[in-house]
């Protein structure tokens, strides 16, 4: 972490060594906050201030590695002439009076710092500060903070701790087999998800701060010789540029470095399972994580890869092969059945059936709509429901969407405002968006939809096939951290197919996909189809 990263509202001045006015320079500029903790102890001619935030540290750690063997040390030595003890949090009295008038022993400070480092305090991550710019910075990073009267560098203590959220099962990406922990907030906890997926010292770990005000951790992770180090530069590149006062989600960074802002269609993956990003980085890409939030970004995003799913690669590949079918399949029907429905009701009854025809025909008889006002008002209504169900409390929010969908509905049938036949449409349409395992790609489509919609109405087939040229030529010209949208399709990679819409057997795949570019084309297994020839021996 650089310097420029670690900038804070504290003054950038050096510590003076004395503890009153450095504990006075850090007072103000935290503006008396009642959550900034200094605690003052002696020791012989040793004389200290511990300083931590109150919520952010590890308070059962600082009692046992910084305070009791600094107490420790005390009664070895037999108190001294200020073995009254440890002072009150914010009194400085008569002894801070009589250390600011004491004569510092300026040749011997930095040795006992150094020996209150190495032979006192039982902490493993002990480093080094100078000024109070950095004193600041690591006070609101969880660490605690110990200066040395006369001394004119601190110690900062690796001591963060508080409140937070235990590894619990995925909310929005389950499976039926599989691992069942997820991301947290806590982006020490994620790296360390990382860790132990990869156990292997490739796996690199780059910290930087984003954030003028919140200086929000955000680390990217990718596998040395693995990775293309040009992806991994152009990463930092944009972040790098980044310029803004507070980053609460991963969402603000992924807006910030996607290739093109006005697409419907997302560049970045984002995934609250450890398994995917492991996958993921094994397969050269480079992950962001941002400390605050369970989701982690994963790119470069390839179209395909927001079909695929964890559980895939669980199960046998013919099952996966299936799964994966579906998915596309219900990926062209969330976007094209209304439309499809309405462009053949409207101009195309020459191709419904006759009897299927004078069923239709019957049941729009009392509408008094054409079939465009009927789908759009439909179609609007479930999206109302749905966002009610996902805000409403999680007791009755799924009771609610499920009874209103039900009831508005049939209650739009019998009063004649919708066709039965649109209920349907409408319903498999919402169902068929569920079925996509990326929830960036399902609400691309469905806003996709009402496009299609409105130009089913006016050409039939023809406004159907003049909104799907466009949107495949902007497929076509997408690209992810330079990386073409639309790869293994196009540009096409037969050897990539392997894992495309269907997935071969793992004996098959293996190397790296050519996709996604990787410093050298690194295998992913020794020899062919080893298990192949021992089912054939």
């Amino acid at each position: 972490m650089n310097e420029t990263d670690r900038r804070t509202s504290c003054p950038p001045s050096p510590l003076s060594g004395d503890l009153a006015d450095d504990v006075e320079a850090v007072r103000r500029a935290f503006g008396n906050s009642e959550d900034l903790i200094w605690k003052y102890a002696s020791s012989g001619e040793w004389r200290i201030v511990l300083m931590y935030i109150e919520g952010l540290v590890n308070s059962d750690f600082i009692h046992s590695a910084i305070l009791t063997p600094f107490l420790r040390k005390k009664t070895e030595n037999g108190g001294g002439r200020n073995g009254g003890g440890d002072e009150s949090d914010r009194e400085r009295g008569g002894g801070l009076e009589r250390s600011r008038e004491r004569e510092r022993e300026t040749d011997a400070i930095p040795d006992r710092l150094g020996q209150l480092r190495e032979e006192v305090l039982s902490a493993g991550d002990v480093g080094t500060i100078r000024d109070t710019d950095a004193l600041c910075h690591y006070l609101l990073a969880g660490d605690a903070i110990v200066l040395m009267e006369g001394c004119k560098e601190g110690l900062r203590i690796g001591a963060a701790g508080g409140e937070t959220r235990s590894v619990g099962e995925p909310m929005t990406q389950s499976v039926v087999r599989g691992p069942m922990d997820a991301f947290t907030e806590n982006i020490r906890t994620n790296t360390s998800l990382l860790r132990r997926r990869i156990k292997d010292p490739a796996l690199r770990i780059e910290l930087r701060q984003i954030g003028s005000i919140t200086h929000t951790e955000v680390a990217v992770v990718y596998v040395d010789r693995v990775a293309d180090p040009s992806i991994v530069r152009e990463v930092h590149r944009r972040l790098d540029r980044i310029e803004i006062d507070g980053i609460l989600e991963g969402g603000y960074i992924e807006e910030f470095i996607q290739d093109r802002t006005l697409s419907p269609f997302p560049t970045v993956y984002n995934s609250e399972r450890p398994d995917t990003i492991a996958a993921g980085l094994l397969e050269g890409r480079v992950a962001i994580v941002v400390d605050g939030t369970p989701f982690v970004l994963l790119v470069p995003a390839l179209f395909v890869h927001f079909f695929q799913s964890a559980e895939d690669y669980y199960q046998r590949a013919d099952i996966s092969t299936l799964l994966r079918m579906i998915r596309f399949l219900s990926f062209f029907i969330v976007m094209l059945a209304p439309s499809f429905y309405i462009a053949v009701t409207t101009f195309h009854q020459e191709m419904i059936p006759t009897s299927l025809l004078i069923n239709l025909a019957a049941q729009r008889e009392g509408v008094p709509f054409p079939a465009l006002i009927e789908a759009i008002l439909m179609e609007l209504t479930y999206e109302i429901l749905r966002e009610a169900g996902v805000r409403m409390p999680r007791t009755v929010g799924q009771a609610v969407s499920i009874v209103g969908t039900l009831v508005i509905g049939q209650a739009a049938v019998e009063a004649g405002i919708v066709s039965a036949a649109m209920v349907i449409i409408v319903s498999i349409t919402a169902i068929s968006s569920f079925v996509i395992p990326a929830p960036g790609m399902s609400i691309s489509v469905r806003m996709i939809r009402f496009v299609l919609m409105v130009l089913a109405a006016a050409f039939g087939f023809f406004g159907i096939l003049v909104g799907l040229v466009p949107i495949m030529l902007h497929l076509s010209g997408l690209r992810s951290f330079g990386v073409p949208y639309m790869t293994p399709f196009g540009p096409f990679s037969l050897r990539d197919q392997k894992d495309t819409m269907f997935r071969m057997p793992w004996p098959f795949m293996r190397k790296r996909p050519v996709g996604i570019p990787s410093e050298r084309a690194v295998k992913r297994q020794k020899g062919p189809q080893a298990g192949q020839r021992r089912n054939g021996d």
